[in-house]
């Protein structure tokens, strides 16, 4: 029986480990953490060169945002919703197979190469007038042939580096498949490849891949028989549209990213992927063209790549993670227009070049991490790397669409924690990181969480990081807590031992920052708060760290934007909505303040004091004194609140206050017809107001002093009177 996904408002099932409606795993699997991880039938191949060398896979080394032992799936795998869900895109409509054949099979002169030396060539078929190889650039099926007494060829769709492509008609079982042959027979290495992919590629068995359906040869040549896409593949859509809008790019990128979980799963890697290689089928998208596909422990046999796609390290050791590069790269080319074989072959154009990073810094920082120069420092797995994109895709269509608030696989949700006057930019107002349970030291971790007693909790974390020595865990937690103790040097020491243990452990850097921002070491806090975005471009909760650090050096630009952000994608963060409106109103933005402030959702734990500070915010004079509109829209805030409490009676002294000096310094014009708090706008009866409000706190102040001062006050306040 199908398992049903569990999350609120989905009723999807669960294939390949990911749920069909809503993209997402399902609830109580294991923790990213705990484990670190017009109708165009067939491909243009045109533009792959082979590249000859060995190609064993070498992955010792992890990048610092890479799960140490990664296996779960987090992309989006649903034929009905691309994206996870997030952006509607309109499906493509499949048309007549048969308009999709190639009106003139003749290969162009300029993609006429040498099979045995990449020499140019400009006749169809002959011998190199440098190596000597026969080649021949002739389809060698043509329309009526029937192959292995079965297949009916219509004609050519397409020709590339790997062999001829056709249409054909199944007699059998009457359907439209696809035949692909040798560009050249003559060719051994050709040859061998497609040998190659008999003995693995019956095996490949996925919605997200184009099926193999037979072996079957017609005379001295083999062929493959596949199963027929309908669609258009990305480059015909480019083609035709140019720059597709960035959502809709991501959409297709990510749901693409379970073909290559799925090959690396079965230790086969791509090697050769590009907007030719996969297609929009319907609401779909699927990986097409195996003939590049080799086992990542082959070691011989030709690569192939396309310039301008491939990883440098690609063409002598062709990897899982040399795959995912292939994937960045064919983004990047969605995306924009820009030198992408040229200039920037192995780079990603600044945001000075390209507005949509200016625009949108997550995507260009996960860019920026795909496409790294050394393969250690990229997206280690494709699990990683979509769930890293999905959440940058959140943050994009949260401009402007409606919030996006997703749970995280690595951290929890806002702490709901609430500043203090003295320390507004508190490490604990930052999410906590969610726990590996399968840690070895994952019990004793638990029982030490509960106990309040920081010393016996630290001992309790001291033992577990004797005891297993395996654990990553213990040291962390300990960090923390010695972090929560403010004892910084000890937490650096135990944090030390893990980087010196796993380099590429990111974990280290949060426990770090947080560290840092406690001692308020604002400029340190911020390099390594900034480090962590870039390895986790996709998680809200590192911006809220490197926003928070910025707002401690005085960059209140960088740490508005990056609020905001967090704070529009997910208004659950309050962290953020308080940061942003507490930066605004340092910057002099008191309606953008209040705005900040109204972020905080009426069913937070924190509403009541996001509300109590939109009114300071409106009454307070350091920037310019309230206006009238200021006045009244303070006291409708507090009328709403009705509490009784001495903070809420001592903002209502200092409202009335604020308006009985706007008064009489004639600033705003007495106006009975308007009311504060149930007083007219008159210096008389606001003053009565005045007067009640000082009694109401003294009533509640906590000393005698303080009621005493406050009576005084209040007698002061009163109005005189005949009586």
């Amino acid at each position: 029986m199908a398992e049903m996904c569990k999350r609120p408002g989905c009723s999807g099932t669960i294939v390949d480990g990911i749920c069909e409606d809503c993209g997402r795993p399902p609830l109580g699997g294991p923790s990213l953490v705990a484990t670190s991880g017009a109708a165009l039938a067939a491909p243009n191949l045109g533009g792959s060169a082979a590249v000859t060398g060995a190609s064993r896979s070498s992955l010792t080394g992890r990048s610092m945002g890479s799960s140490r032992r990664s296996t779960r799936s987090s992309q989006h795998s649903s034929r009905r919703a691309l994206g996870g869900g997030l952006i509607e895109l309109k499906p493509i409509v499949s048309m007549d197979p048969m308009l999709a054949l190639m009106a003139d099979p003749t290969v162009p002169v300029a993609k006429r190469f040498c099979p045995g030396c990449d020499a140019k060539l400009n006749l169809e078929k002959g011998f190199c007038p440098q190596c000597g190889a026969e080649y021949s650039f002739i389809p060698g099926l043509k329309a009526g042939d029937i192959v292995a007494g079965q297949y009916e060829i219509k004609g050519p769709l397409a020709f590339g580096g790997l062999g001829w492509i056709y249409l054909g008609w199944d007699k059998a079982l009457s359907r439209w498949i696809v035949i692909k042959g040798l560009l050249n027979a003559k060719d051994a290495a050709a040859a061998a490849a497609a040998t190659a992919e008999k003995q693995f590629l019956a095996a490949v068995k996925h919605p997200k891949i184009v099926g193999v359906y037979n072996f079957v040869t017609q005379g001295s040549e083999s062929y493959i028989v596949m199963e027929y896409v309908g669609g258009k593949t990305l480059k015909t859509i480019r083609k035709e549209r140019g720059p597709l809008p960035v959502t809709e790019a991501i959409a297709y990128i990510h749901g693409i990213l379970p073909a290559f979980g799925y090959l690396a799963r079965m230790n086969l890697v791509y090697c050769d992927f590009k907007p030719d290689n996969f297609m929009l089928e319907e609401d779909d998208v699927k990986l097409i063209d195996m003939g590049g596909v080799r086992r990542v422990d082959d070691m011989g046999g030709d690569v192939y790549g396309t310039k301008g796609y491939s990883a440098p390290e690609a063409g002598e050791n062709p990897s899982f993670v040399s795959d995912l590069y292939t994937v960045a790269r064919t983004l990047a080319v969605l995306l924009m227009d820009f030198k992408f074989q040229g200039q920037y072959e192995f780079t990603i154009p600044p945001p000075q070049e390209q507005p949509i990073f200016a625009q949108h810094e997550s995507l260009y920082r996960w860019l920026l991490k795909a496409t790294h120069q050394d393969p250690d420092e990229r997206f280690q797995t494709a699990e990683e790397m979509g769930e890293q994109l999905l959440g940058v895709l959140r943050e994009i269509a949260a401009e402007t669409d409606a919030p996006k608030p997703f749970e995280s696989t690595l951290f929890l949700g806002d702490p709901g924690e609430t500043a203090t006057a003295d320390d507004p930019l508190s490490y604990r107002l930052l999410p906590a990181l969610k726990m590996d349970t399968t840690d070895p030291a994952a019990n004793t971790i638990m029982a030490a969480s509960v106990v309040a007693d920081l010393n016996q909790r630290v001992a309790m974390l001291d033992r577990a990081a004797n005891q297993f020595k395996e654990s990553y865990e213990a040291p962390l937690r300990l960090a923390s807590t010695r972090i929560r103790k403010a004892d910084y040097a000890n937490a650096d020491k135990a944090l030390a031992q893990v980087q010196a243990r796993d380099p590429f452990e990111w974990r280290v850097l949060w426990y770090r920052g947080l560290s840092l921002l406690a001692q308020h070491r604002g400029p340190e806090a911020r390099a390594t708060f900034d480090r962590i975005y870039t390895e986790l471009p996709g998680e809200l909760p590192p911006k809220l760290g490197l926003a928070m650090a910025c707002e401690l050096v005085g960059d209140l630009a960088t740490a508005v934007r990056l609020y905001d952000v967090v704070s529009r994608t997910d208004p659950a963060f309050t962290t953020a909505s308080f940061g942003l409106a507490r930066s605004l109103e340092k910057r002099g933005d008191r309606a953008g303040a209040v705005a900040a402030y109204a972020r905080v959702a009426s069913t937070s734990n924190r509403h009541i004091e996001a509300q109590m500070a939109a009114c300071r915010a409106l009454v307070k004079a350091e920037t310019a004194p309230p206006g009238e509109k200021e006045l009244l829209q303070a006291g409708a805030v507090l009328e709403a609140l009705a509490l009784d409490t001495y903070e809420l009676h001592s903002l209502a002294t200092d409202l009335l206050s604020a308006a009985v000096c706007q008064i009489e310094a004639r600033a705003i014009q007495a106006n009975g017809a308007n009311q504060i708090l149930g007083h007219p706008m008159e210096t008389r009866s606001l003053r009565f107001g005045l007067e009640r409000e000082l009694r109401m706190c003294a009533h509640l102040a906590k000393t005698e002093d303080e009621k005493i001062a406050l009576v005084d006050r209040a007698n002061q306040e009163r109005p005189r009177t005949l009586v």
